[in-house]
């Protein structure tokens, strides 16, 4: 036995010994105990589907911040806080009359100058054909061709100073820039608000689809490609993994996402990289904020062993099984195990194709024990994916 076995045996007899003291001193007297009836189960290698499990936080798709873009008296919100509206509604009206008012002065003035061009246009018209029979000068020519010019040009200006006067009377009404969700107004009628930051009102937030980010670790990323490397990973053709999503109280959404974004930097606080998932969301079940699991399926575990979740025990030094070894004699196996399978966990090291892995009855064994083993089961279904948390 090698010095590695040697010291998981003595870690694990005392153990051994205390559940098997009473026995020993009741059966001294009749003989030796006989070998106790246990199922096994054969190592054999499959083709795994597995899967990775990340911490994620549900966000809108969309996330508008609605603010006021002319200042004014907040007169009236028009919406109910917190419930959905689509793109156009009426949010908020603010003070419309100074706006009205800027409108009307801007017209007038535009017809000011819309009366300035017909008479320019008509001292045009009469020193033109003058000229041509040099009845006025070159100078009163000039004069009248830069008179209708420039009240062209004054028309313009006052038709652009009307349509800015009408875009700030329309900004008194407040409407949704996208469907979505609404938040708590921040600011309550009565109140002045100004453009920019303090012109918050409210927040929609689109859920329909919704994103949810997370990340995973550099550590994952290495591991995975060396399993690549080394032929024990296929990853899905161009990277394109089944998204499943777990909800808060451990249910699964019913509808499948696909990754829309993967950072190809590392946060070198965290050591992560940043991703994020879409979801279809029409009934809006998945809610903005939502703590949630995002499960990444599509990638295979080539040649694995699986060994049953329920033979695995845990010690001082690690994990470990029970092994029926020559003569069906007992013996501590020590693990490396990775992915959780299908009621199992995917072993690294410590076990080998073949191998009997004794399921019940584990706390009656200790080294060098001898068992009967019942009939040895199929290996464990490999069809089902697995999942690793973290």
């Amino acid at each position: 036995m090698s010095s590695y076995n040697q010291k998981w045996t003595l870690a694990i007899l005392p153990l051994a010994v205390l559940l098997t003291a009473c026995g020993q001193q009741g059966g001294a007297a009749k003989g030796a105990m006989p070998p106790l009836p246990v199922s096994v189960i054969k190592m054999a290698e499959a083709d795994v589907p597995v899967s990775n499990e990340f911490v994620g936080q549900a966000v809108g798709s969309r996330e508008v911040e609605v603010r006021a873009r002319v200042s004014g008296i907040l007169q009236k919100r028009a919406y109910t806080e917190g419930s959905s509206v689509k793109a156009g509604d009426l949010l908020f009206q603010l003070d419309a009359a100074p706006y009205q008012a800027a409108v009307e002065q801007a017209e007038a003035a535009l017809k000011l100058q819309e009366a300035a061009l017909i008479r320019a246009q008509q001292d045009h018209d009469r020193v033109l054909p003058l000229f041509k029979e040099n009845a006025v000068s070159q100078k009163d020519r000039d004069d009248a061709v830069a008179a209708l010019a420039s009240a062209k040009a004054s028309v313009a200006a006052a038709r652009a100073a009307l349509k800015s006067a009408q875009i700030n009377l329309g900004y008194t009404r407040v409407t949704a820039p996208i469907s979505g969700v609404t938040s708590a107004e921040t600011r309550s009628e009565g109140s002045l608000v100004q453009p920019g930051d303090a012109g918050l009102l409210t927040r929609i937030s689109q859920l329909d689809p919704i994103y949810v980010k997370f990340s995973f670790s550099d550590n994952d990323v290495l591991r995975n490609q060396k399993l690549a490397a080394a032929g024990k990973l296929r990853q899905p053709e161009g990277g394109r993994y089944t998204v499943a999503l777990k909800l808060p109280d451990g249910s699964t959404y019913g509808r499948e996402g696909r990754i829309n974004f993967s950072d190809r930097v590392i946060d070198p606080a965290t050591g992560t990289s940043a991703a994020r998932a879409s979801f279809a969301n029409p009934e809006g079940s998945v809610r903005a904020g939502q703590f949630v699991r995002v499960e990444l399926k599509g990638a295979v575990r080539l040649n694995a062993l699986v060994v049953p979740q329920k033979a695995v025990l845990t010690s001082q030094q690690g994990k470990m099984v029970w092994v029926v070894g020559k003569d069906n004699v007992v013996e501590a196996r020590p693990l490396q195990i990775s992915d959780s399978a299908h009621n199992g966990f995917i072993v690294e090291s410590g076990l080998k194709a073949g191998d009997l892995v004794i399921t019940d009855n584990l706390i009656k064994l200790r080294p060098g024990a001898k068992v009967a083993p019942k009939a040895v089961a199929a290996n464990l279904d490999a069809s089902a994916p697995t999942a690793a948390k973290s």
